[in-house]
This record gives C-alpha cells, sequence and structure tokens, in this order.
C-alpha cells in the first residue's frame, strides 16, 4: 500500500512563455488587470478568457512599442500587421474600452524603473534592436506651423490622396462629411442622408436663384454643385486640394454649370486678399474646413466669413468639436490622418463667431448622424477591401481602417461632436432678416 508520504510530490509547471513574462509588466503599466486576451507569437496566452483577443504577430510589436511609448506605437503595430485583433476591429476596441473603464484603469506615467524594466523584459524576449521603419502613410510636415505651404502639404497628405480613392469610399454625391439621416425605411442609405444634409444647408442659408454662395473647404463639391443645380446659385468655390479642385471643375464641365460656378485652389486666407470678395456673398458655407484651421488662425477665418457677407448674408459652419483633451484628436490622428488639426469645444466656437461680428441664430448636433456616416464608409471600406489594398496597399487601408473604426467609437462615446451652427451678419440696424420660425428649413413648425 502507497502511502501519501510515500507519493512522490506534484510539481506545478508555471507557463513561461512571452505572454506570462509580459503580463506583470503590461499590467503595471495599465494600472490593473488585463482589459484583452493576449496570444503572442510562441502561442503563449494571458488575460481573460471572454474579453477580445489581441495577436501580437512579431516581437518587431514589442520594439515599436519601445520607441514609441503608447497610442501611436499601438497603432503603427496594427498598421504594419505586427498587432492584429481576432475578430471585428470595432467591437474590439469598444469593449476594450468599456472593460478599462469598468475597472477604472488609468494608466499611471511610466518611470524610469518602468520604462528599465521594460527593456529588460523586451531583451529576455529578443525583442530589442534598431528603430522600426516607419509606416510610409505617416505625414512628415515641415515648417511653421499653419504656415500657407504647410498648410498645403497637410491637406495634400489628407484629401490628395487620390480622387479614385475617395470615388471607391465615398457615395455618389461625394460628400466626405456628416450626413443627416432623416429616415430609417429600407432602401435610404449614405446618398440620401448626403443630399438631405445638402438641402438642409441650402434651406438654412435660405438660397434662391441668382444668390451668391462662398464655399470655403468645397471638398468634392458637393455642396457647391447641389445649390448651382437645384437651387441656381452662383457659387464660388475655394479648396486648398489640388485633386478636389480638378475634380470639381470636371464637373461643373459636365453639369453645364460653367456659368454658375467659379473654382478657386487657393488658401481661405487668399480669399481676403480678393477685394472684389468683401461683403459680395449673400451666404457662405464652410463644411468641416475649420478643424484645419488652427487654434491661433481661427479668429482671423472667421472675420473672413464675417467680411466676405453682405450685411443679413448668413454663414453656416459644420464642424467637429471636441474637449481640451487631445484637441487635434489623438496622436494617430494627428501623425497618419490630420496632421494640424485644431478641434473646441463647440461653445468656444460659437463665441469666436460672435467675436468676429456674426449673430448666432441657431445651432443643430449632429453626433449621431456621424456614427452612421462613418459606418457607411468603413462598411464599404470592408466591403470592398481587396480593391481599397490594391489601391493604395495594405498600410494605408489598415490606417483608414483603425481611422474609421475609430471615430465610429469616438461620436458613439462621445468624446467627439459635430454641429451645424447658422450665423448673420445684420445690418445696421440690427436686422437679421431670418424667417421667425424653423419651419421652412425642416418643413415642421418646430
Amino acid at each position: 500500500m502507497t502511502t501519501t508520504a510515500n507519493r512522490s510530490p506534484v510539481r506545478r509547471v508555471t507557463p513561461t512563455g512571452a505572454a506570462q513574462r509580459l503580463e506583470p509588466l503590461a499590467e503595471r503599466l495599465l494600472g490593473g488587470g488585463l482589459p484583452v486576451r493576449v496570444r503572442m507569437w510562441d502561442g503563449s496566452e494571458a488575460g481573460p478568457e471572454d474579453a477580445p483577443t489581441v495577436h501580437v504577430r512579431s516581437r518587431r510589436a514589442l520594439r515599436r512599442l519601445l520607441w514609441e511609448p503608447g497610442e501611436l506605437g499601438l497603432a503603427e503595430a496594427y498598421i504594419t500587421g505586427d498587432i492584429d485583433l481576432a475578430d471585428d476591429l470595432g467591437d474590439g476596441l469598444r469593449a476594450m474600452r468599456r472593460a478599462m473603464s469598468e475597472r477604472g484603469l488609468t494608466p499611471p506615467a511610466p518611470s524610469l524603473a518602468d520604462r528599465l524594466r521594460a527593456a529588460g523584459t523586451a531583451l529576455r524576449l529578443g525583442a530589442v534592436g534598431p528603430r522600426p521603419p516607419v509606416p510610409a502613410a505617416r505625414a512628415g510636415l515641415r515648417g511653421a506651423l499653419h504656415s500657407k505651404a504647410r498648410d498645403r502639404a497637410a491637406i495634400s497628405h489628407h484629401y490628395d490622396l487620390s480622387n479614385a480613392f475617395y470615388t471607391l469610399l465615398l457615395d455618389e454625391t461625394m460628400a466626405y462629411s456628416c450626413g443627416y439621416w432623416t429616415s430609417d425605411a429600407p432602401g435610404y442609405g449614405p446618398a440620401d442622408a448626403q443630399r438631405d444634409k445638402l438641402e438642409l444647408i441650402c434651406r438654412k442659408l435660405g438660397l434662391r436663384p441668382g444668390a451668391r454662395l462662398l464655399d470655403i473647404g468645397c471638398g468634392w463639391g458637393s455642396l457647391t454643385l447641389h445649390a448651382a443645380q437645384h437651387h441656381g446659385v452662383r457659387v464660388t468655390a475655394v479648396t486648398l486640394a489640388a485633386e478636389q479642385a480638378a475634380y470639381v471643375r470636371e464637373q461643373v464641365t459636365a453639369r453645364g454649370l460653367e456659368e454658375l460656378v467659379e473654382v478657386l485652389n487657393i488658401d481661405y486666407r487668399d480669399i481676403a486678399e480678393r477685394p472684389e470678395t468683401r461683403g459680395a456673398y449673400d451666404a457662405v458655407s464652410t463644411i468641416e474646413m475649420g478643424e484645419h484651421v488652427g487654434d491661433a488662425e481661427y479668429p482671423a477665418f472667421t472675420r473672413i466669413l464675417h467680411d466676405s457677407l453682405r450685411p443679413q448674408g448668413r454663414a453656416l459652419v459644420q464642424q467637429m468639436s471636441r474637449g481640451a483633451n487631445a484637441p487635434g484628436g489623438g496622436a494617430f490622428i494627428e501623425s497618419y490622418i490630420a496632421p494640424d488639426m485644431h478641434m473646441r469645444p463647440v461653445g468656444e466656437t460659437v463665441g469666436l463667431l460672435e467675436g468676429a461680428g456674426l449673430e448666432v441664430r441657431d445651432v443643430e448636433a449632429l453626433r449621431e448622424h456621424y456614427v452612421l456616416t462613418v459606418d457607411a464608409w468603413r462598411r464599404t471600406l470592408e466591403e470592398r477591401w481587396a480593391e481599397f489594398v490594391a489601391l493604395v496597399g495594405e498600410e494605408t487601408a489598415r490606417v483608414w481602417r483603425l481611422y474609421l473604426v475609430g471615430g465610429a467609437l469616438a461620436f458613439e462615446e462621445r468624446r467627439m461632436g459635430v454641429d451645424q451652427i447658422l450665423c448673420v451678419r445684420p445690418d445696421r440696424n440690427g436686422t437679421a432678416a431670418m424667417e421667425p420660425t424653423r419651419a421652412c428649413w425642416y418643413g415642421t413648425d418646430r
């Protein structure tokens, strides 16, 4: 008979894979337990089994984080395929953020000891080495912030990716801004939401045949073309992006709108240097362009809006808003999507418009509409993934996947907003000549 005393002790084997080596360090840097399941290149895993699974596919991912800690390093590891998610990226990011919020995880600023510990762990895992190449899609701007040359380069980085890319991504209106979703009926889609947005803007601006509209940051001409074609408006369309200007001119010719539309490939600041524009317009629109102006430059921008209008003329600003934290959108957005962008709370924008002498008459929040809009773009990207990769390459396609997924979450979680702000330039007597109600904008007595 074998007694307990004679039995060999059971030896418990402690896993020593890459995941187990990294888990204590990751928890220290996160300020708590892992919010995700991590699967390493050697097959080892750590973290909650019911959480989204993050694949760390190579040691190079750790090397990227050593050289570029935080959001940008993680983003670049995803862009290059060194890190991936097992499931849908949006669902994974949403679950990760929810887990961090529920657990109250607040990553502390890493100390020198933390950095040395991280370097030591990476060394033992064979992940130490020279800085990995920066993905080609990263912007590399030079020159003084918001100089005309740098602004042109910043706009070109994003909007001159190619007209073929945006034609593939966007609907037939080529509107690259928040739509206005007025129906959930079957068959109602992104193009309908954009047309409803364009029509709403025209109504808010009170556009009539023969009226003059200055469209600053006209994009691919969605509002310019709609106002000219459907309302008989004479439009001066301004864009800093050469690809956009070429596209709008082609559309103007194709639609026979040469007598109504002038397209200028200039900086918005050049408008003030054209004496014929002063007080010449019945309406001014700027649809998600003000984010690119810059904080220090925004008061001068609002003066251009004011000075371009005749008395009783109207301006409509559709613009994204954000709190004081990361006004540029964060390291990834600022490096890969919209370098030098600046957003602020909507109340601050209202104050700047009023400071220029404009009277703010209406503010309409469209935050939930942007979730629907960005989700539509993301679906197109996923459904036509092979075409996007063939057109711009795998890394750029992954940049846009991360951008669209992250953008939809930012609006969904109220970290970002978007608003239509309608202003008027009253005449000397204070007369605005505005409609007494919103009925003519919406077709209801609101």
